[in-house]
């Protein structure tokens, strides 16, 4: 292949699934030198350790990382000690509580365990802000704050939302983007990564390169957010419809195969390392009845869970799950659990692990989703006596009881 076909190659792998990008003549020229004359360059990509564990959501930005670094970058997995005290207002109705030094370095250890899963380690570099900006002082902070007005800071959809709404504003929130933007002057980066919520602060970058002096100018490319299991709202925790890469391998090849065919082409684009021909050679062979859909759908959650466990736990997990919900047998690790004779029905489902709260339980009888020893529970009010049970809701919750 020549090299000019390589240039091309790697530039569409790397607009692959993404929403927008400002600067791409400075991309194709830094990617060009890179294959021309082996210059490197560097990427900056921030996260605020807000929370400890990261899911598949989350993950689209790295594995654009991982494309790039591919193609001749340096990653900056920048963790944002300092600003993460702070709390971005990207999107917020209110001001955020700030976060305690403590809960940051807490979070930002397991961000340092899960990231070179996906990343190559001898491409990238982790660093913490608070390298820079404890040392920037109130002269710096002055100087910096002066880089930008208020007026153009009012003009961010969600201040602005907030500020017609008279709801409050801290002088705190504003220096949170003046922070990130100063973090590519630090680092003089060429590329930052983000997701499209963040535009405003990834643009801030731009600007302060150019306030001040730096003789670049940051490209910015913006990811989408990946829909959840759902296939209409972002992945969240909160909304329950994510995988999560630290969760059991058995679970999350459940998850990614409770998808929908349509929106499985969607995770493939955004989190399969496979090239974007090897991509549309699937779907030609799902279209043309050559491939099952399902088949293709678990080869997605073995390449998924391979790459933040190992293929034996994948293979173990799609084994497990061929077992139990292809076969109707139950699970080799159902957890057990000893309770008192006359126990609650919906107090047992809550006590086990099954349900939230007893208002839940309730709502999988109504619903029929719970079930004892293999029967639907129809009665709400059901006392369980001396015996040993099987108790079960929806198809991937189990639990043992035994009734003394």
């Amino acid at each position: 292949m020549s090299v000019e076909s390589k240039i091309k190659e790697a530039l569409a792998e790397i607009e692959r699934g993404v929403q927008e990008i400002i600067g791409f003549d400075y991309i194709k020229e830094l990617v060009t030198n890179y294959f021309k004359e082996g210059k490197t360059y560097t990427i900056k990509a921030g996260f605020d350790p807000t929370a400890p564990d990261l899911h598949l959501g989350h993950t689209v930005l790295l594995q654009k990382l991982a494309t790039f670094q591919k193609y001749g970058a340096k990653v900056f997995f920048l963790i944002g000690d300092f600003t993460g005290m702070i709390g971005d207002p990207s999107g917020k109705s209110e001001t955020r509580k700030p976060l305690s030094k403590e809960q940051v370095l807490q979070n930002a250890k397991t961000y340092e365990e899960q990231v070179y899963k996906v990343l190559d380690a001898s491409k990238m570099e982790i660093v913490f802000n608070s390298n820079w900006l404890d040392s920037l002082g109130t002269r710096g902070m002055i100087e910096l704050a002066a880089k930008f007005s208020v007026a153009r800071m009012l003009e961010r959809d969600d201040f602005e939302k907030r500020f017609k709404a008279q709801s409050p504003i801290s002088i705190v929130e504003f220096f949170y983007p003046l922070l990130q933007g100063y973090d590519s002057v630090a680092l003089n980066c060429d590329i930052e990564f983000g997701g499209t919520d963040q535009k405003f602060n990834l643009l801030m970058g731009r600007h302060l390169q150019r306030a001040y002096g730096l003789e670049k100018e940051q490209s910015v490319v913006m990811v989408p957010l990946l829909e959840g299991l759902d296939g209409v709202n972002k992945m969240s925790k909160s909304l329950g419809n994510y995988v999560g890469i630290t969760q059991e391998p058995k679970e999350m090849f459940g998850r990614i195969l409770s998808i929908s065919d349509s929106l499985m082409w969607r995770y493939y684009e955004l989190l399969s390392t496979k090239s974007l021909q090897e991509i549309a050679e699937l779907k030609q062979g799902v279209e043309k009845g050559e491939l099952h859909p399902k088949v293709v759908k678990e080869n997605l959650a073995l390449e998924i869970i391979a790459r933040y466990y190992d293929i034996n736990a994948a293979n173990a997990a799609k084994e497990e799950f061929a077992r139990v919900f292809s076969k109707d047998e139950l699970p080799s690790d159902i957890p057990v659990f000893t309770k008192e004779k006359g126990i609650w029905i919906a107090q047992l489902a809550q006590e086990c692990g099954l349900c939230d709260s007893n208002s839940e339980a309730l709502r999988a009888i109504k619903q029929g989703a719970l079930k004892l020893n293999g029967k639907k529970v129809e009665d709400s009010k059901l006392n369980l006596q001396e015996s040993e049970y099987i108790l079960q809701i929806g198809k991937r919750k189990f639990a043992k009881v035994i009734i003394k």
